[in-house]
């Protein structure tokens, strides 16, 4: 686990009695927290009306509106998980208890890795892209002995951020249901590096790739995602195409509220046999289908458009 600066841990040693207050306390500020982000400092609110508008011409104004609404909502939920989740750390257990994900099918992609070295997993925010640190270590309706990916063989990867607290803010957060031997949270300009260092230890790689590109990320043009030309962050499917990785799209669909059902779809066997821009086209195709089905569950406030 990455060593923090003495003003995170004074400020997390702190914070975490709060986080292991239950969820409805949380869900509590986080729908005050919603309220603030719509009526008060409006948020992002032109771009998530934007965003919305182009993705559903269809759908008339009322219906933008009541979806701006409940994206606003979603985003309070998001908010009040994460810092619950965070509550998470020394607390093993306690997560899987709360039952805050269960899985659809997790058959194909546990076979998968059993055959391969390395498999790729690539998610969006759809759901809450916040609770995938520590993934299987905490699914409820899979019993722990069933199930083949520990800590041991994941790594997630993530984008540094600016602000050198919030950074490791978010570190410790993310990773607070795994041990404090836990290395597998890697920063995207080196997961190049640590993928052909270890190549042959079987690992899960999950890679979040549906923000518009950095300014220097490798990308490439999918014809059209939500009616709209986009460009994609393309570093996930190149590492797997790289290294022959079979690669998966997860899905993080909300059944109710504090309940997230985790379901995975194969994208490609062997990576090395597609283009990269190929697989991202098929990855958005899937991620299009989940969000027309459940249009609140996605973050709308990002720019993921820009000219």
């Amino acid at each position: 686990m990455k060593e923090l600066h003495t003003g995170t841990k004074i400020f997390l040693t702190l914070f975490r009695p709060i986080q292991r207050l239950p969820l409805k306390f949380h869900y509590f500020w986080g729908r005050v927290f919603a309220w603030v982000a719509e009526n008060v400092i409006h948020y992002r609110k032109a771009d998530i009306i934007i965003n919305l508008s182009r993705s559903f011409p269809e759908k008339k104004y009322k219906e933008i509106k009541k979806l701006t609404h409940d994206s606003y909502l979603h985003l309070g939920d998001i908010f009040a998980e994460a810092i619950w989740f965070g509550g998470n750390h020394n607390r093993p257990g306690r997560a899987r208890r709360q039952g805050i994900v269960t899985t659809e099918n997790t058959s194909e992609l546990f076979a998968s890795f059993e055959e391969n070295n390395n498999i790729m997993v690539l998610n969006s925010h759809f759901g809450n892209w916040e609770l995938t640190g520590g993934l299987f270590e905490y699914i409820c309706d899979v019993p722990e002995d069933q199930v083949p990916i520990t800590e041991d063989n994941i790594c997630v990867v993530y984008k540094q951020l600016h602000s050198r607290f919030w950074d490791e803010f978010f570190h410790a957060n993310r990773c607070a249901c795994q041990s404090a031997k836990y290395d597998g949270y890697v920063e995207s300009k080196m997961i190049l590096r640590h993928a052909i260092a270890n190549r042959h230890i079987r690992t899960l790689y999950i890679f979040p790739t549906d923000q518009y590109p950095y300014r220097k990320a490798a990308h490439c043009d999918v014809p059209s995602f939500m009616n709209q030309k986009t460009k994609a962050m393309i570093g996930g499917a190149a590492l797997a195409h790289k290294l022959g990785m079979p690669v998966f799209y997860m899905s993080m669909n909300r059944r109710e509220k504090g309940k997230y059902s985790l379901s995975f779809r194969m994208v490609c066997e062997n990576a090395s046999e597609m283009e990269p821009a190929d697989i991202m086209i098929r990855y958005y195709a899937y991620l299009e289908e989940d969000i027309k089905a459940n249009p609140f569950n996605y973050l709308w406030s990002h720019r993921r458009w820009k000219k």
